[in-house]
């Protein structure tokens, strides 16, 4: 316990001095110096080559890429990973999930430590056929952030199916030992070890083969609907593959500490106290470590050249991957273990999948629509308890604009947290930080406790 709270201590200690390091050097500033001349000459001198492919314009291809979009946006795993939760695949749920989360931090981190344009439109074309490619049109270009998470989630899945399929074939080999003669055990128990192990190179070879087809046509689409020149696929390539790698020897380490508290280097420290304490104390121990994390990541967050929508974004995915550890640590035992029954098995039918859908997807609307709402009348109050001038750009009208934001910054000139260092640099902040973290918190943690709850009491 104690090895468990020095590294997390040490963790945080570390985010809180680079944010002091960062902040006194003007880190963000020096790099952006020397790396944005660079990277806007390659999206100049690269316009020729995307105008060259936007020659070949054609209607089933705008409706291709922008569809393909769609699909590997951050919107779409945002609905997709509540369905996996309650299919009955939670660990790999919690594990892309988390994946997300890091992916949605870096690729939007280097983006406004850069600040690098977009391709020039004109001469460039560019198409957003949806509200949500409007808004990554307003981002900055380096790294493609389709690209990087594309690369990152669809080579972890490949993995991780790849993985299943094993588990689900040596499972079949005992149900056929459980069924048969040991004779007949013998020889279909070797056909099926023999299969495996001659089918393992082609699978990885075919899965190897469709990551890299929905990669380049991920890459391509992007430069087509004149999103992105080709040094931001190359940059998402690059830091796609860092973080794939880097995920593949660590995720295992991550999920047994968000389920249990521990990772396989501490194990037997914790074996000393008893099982119910040991339950109590980790789930306070993960959800207050992962609550100052996601606290420190939103201060250490880089500030763009000019604002962008890309905290923003964070921001709610930051508050989806808490929501989740904080959710799966108190359900655990209940709802997220890994016997739970699957879909499309006799415990766990299409229809009842079907059920749960019709039950969970209103649920958790319901419940991001109340966090928002509860949100906006707490922490406005909490703020002025503690002396904190804020404003609100778009969920406040109250807050909106700077006289207001005077006034707040007169009146609590003796609040204490406001003469702290962290604080006194700033001149106010903006609340719908904090009430979208809340809201996209909710929304997470109704996923993974409250709907599971309901469908424990209506049998589904």
């Amino acid at each position: 316990m104690e090895s468990i709270s020095l590294w997390q201590g040490l963790a945080l200690c570390g985010i809180v001095s680079w944010i002091v390091i960062s902040s006194s050097l003007d880190v963000t500033r020096k790099i952006r110096t020397l790396v944005q001349p660079w990277v806007s000459h390659h999206v100049i001198t690269g316009t020729p080559i995307i105008l060259q492919i936007q020659k070949y314009q054609h209607g089933y291809l705008d409706a291709l890429f922008s569809g393909l979009s769609c699909v590997v946006s951050v919107p779409f795993y945002t609905a997709f990973l509540p369905l996996l939760f309650w299919s009955g695949h939670g660990k790999l749920a919690r594990q892309m999930t988390l994946l997300m989360s890091l992916c949605d931090y870096s690729g939007n981190c280097i983006k406004d430590v850069v600040s690098a344009p977009r391709p020039s439109c004109p001469p460039v074309r560019r198409i957003t056929a949806t509200k949500d490619e409007q808004e990554n049109a307003l981002e900055y270009g380096l790294p493609s952030s389709h690209t990087l998470n594309t690369v990152c989630l669809s080579g972890y899945s490949s993995s991780s199916f790849r993985t299943h399929l094993c588990n689900v074939v040596f499972d079949m080999g005992y149900r056929i030992y459980q069924a048969s003669d040991r004779l007949v055990f013998k020889y279909l128990l070797h056909y099926v070890l023999s299969y495996t192990q001659n089918e393992d190179g082609s699978l990885k070879f075919a899965g190897f083969a469709v990551v890299c087809l929905i990669v380049c046509l991920t890459g391509l689409g992007r430069i087509y609907l004149g999103m992105h020149s080709g040094i931001d696929i190359i940059a998402g390539l690059a830091v796609g593959f860092v973080i794939l790698s880097f995920w593949l020897s660590v995720h295992d380490y991550v999920d047994s500490f968000v389920v249990s508290g521990q990772n396989g280097m501490l194990q037997m420290i914790v074996l000393k106290l008893s099982s119910s304490q040991m339950e109590k104390r980790y789930a306070n121990t993960v959800t207050t470590f992962w609550a100052a994390l996601s606290l420190l990541l939103l201060f250490a967050y880089p500030t763009p050249e000019l604002p962008t929508p890309s905290f923003e974004f964070h921001t709610a995915f930051d508050g989806v991957a808490f929501g989740i550890v904080a959710g799966v640590q108190q359900t655990y035992h209940q709802f997220h273990h890994e016997s739970v029954p699957r879909i499309f098995t006799p415990q766990l039918t299409l229809s009842a999948f079907l059920g749960r859908m019709l039950v969970g997807i209103p649920t958790i609307l319901i419940v991001k629509y109340c966090s928002k709402a509860l949100a906006k009348w707490i922490l406005p109050i909490v703020s002025n308890t503690l002396g904190i001038p804020i404003k609100s750009t778009s969920y406040i009208p109250m807050l909106k604009g700077s006289v207001t934001c005077k006034k707040m910054e007169e009146l609590k000139q003796s609040g204490y947290i406001k003469k702290l260092p962290v604080f006194s640099s700033q001149g106010s902040f903006d609340v719908d930080t904090g009430i979208r973290f809340l809201q996209y918190s909710g929304l997470a943690w109704s996923v993974v406790d409250l709907v599971p709850s309901l469908f424990s009491y209506l049998r589904l």
